[in-house]
């Protein structure tokens, strides 16, 4: 979907207005695909504009350069309130907010040591990422021919823009083949995750998603979906899950910041239960979004924006 522009990009601590946040061409993560980054979303919500699980999402983001050796220049606490003040700079009461760190320019090489480490946080409206009868009707996925990469080729821990090259071919792949996403699998043969999901099977009352072995992300998301399960009496189990299991599932849905909790009602063209949203998927759903749109938030996973700062 085209990316709405709003009125300010924070950079190095400092807001630019959109059109001016610019960046050489000879940065080193153009060439060498050395950023980092998460994806955040801010809801509005009776008590006002929410962040969910702010701080969880900047805690990865640390871990994710800390793994590339490029340590993020703000701290946790200061990028948490950069990402508060870029909302309020750009005034939007909903979004979704990109912080992103990577290597400026200074030298080009492999060697990525002597470059700056920048930073960036973006927040702009955005909608269903699947389109936006995804969550009603859920979406129609299939198998990649792309292997998701094994952790010590590349570390799945981290949320790296490298990382995302094989994403992308997944993606690219899947929307060829007339699907709305991609599942891919893991260097075993086993269930990985989406070009840019975690996903989850329903089995006999049972939830079950990929552990950290299979490749993945661990998502923020994810662990909040498990949280929310296990309030509703669910048993949640990771492991490695087998091909199959894709199509014999009652349930299946993706999650993640961009796709919250979204349906899937068919793999391969087979129908997943009776291709219809599922009712374990649907308690999950309206639990989460009990949180995120009408702040019930039982778990203190809101932060709000305080506009008249």
């Amino acid at each position: 979907m085209p990316l709405p522009k709003t009125d300010y990009i924070w950079m190095n601590g400092e807001f630019v207005r959109w059109e001016d946040a610019k960046i050489h061409v000879l940065t080193h993560a153009m060439h060498y695909g050395s950023s980092w980054f998460e994806g955040i979303r801010a809801y509005k919500t009776p008590h006002g504009t929410a962040i969910f699980r702010l701080r969880e999402h900047v805690e990865r983001l640390h871990h994710s350069t800390r793994i590339y050796s490029a340590e993020t220049p703000y701290s946790i606490d200061e990028l948490c309130e950069a990402i508060k003040a870029t909302i309020v700079k750009n005034n939007i009461q909903e979004c979704y907010i990109r912080p992103l760190v990577y290597r400026g320019y200074e030298e080009l090489g492999i060697n990525p040591l002597n470059c700056p480490v920048d930073v960036i946080i973006a927040a702009w409206t955005w909608g269903k990422y699947l389109g936006k009868d995804a969550l009603n009707e859920g979406v129609d996925v299939g198998v990649s021919s792309w292997t998701r990469i094994k952790p010590n080729t590349m570390p799945t821990m981290s949320k790296a823009g490298g990382n995302y090259m094989n994403s992308q071919l997944a993606k690219v792949e899947a929307i060829r083949h007339g699907y709305s996403e991609a599942i891919m699998l893991d260097g075993t043969g086993c269930v990985s995750e989406g070009s840019g999901q975690n996903i989850f099977f329903v089995s006999q009352g049972c939830l079950h998603t990929p552990s950290m072995a299979s490749s993945i992300l661990p998502g923020v998301t994810r662990a909040s979906i498990m949280a929310i399960a296990r309030g509703l009496g669910l048993d949640v189990v990771e492991g490695e899950i087998p091909r199959g299991m894709l199509y014999t599932s009652e349930e299946l849905f993706f999650t993640g910041t961009a796709a919250e909790i979204t349906p899937i009602r068919s793999v391969d063209g087979l129908k997943v239960g009776d291709g219809k949203v599922g009712s374990v998927t649907k308690k999950i759903q309206d639990k989460f979004f009990s949180i995120v749109n009408d702040g019930n938030d039982e778990y203190n996973w809101l932060t709000y924006v305080d506009f008249k700062k």
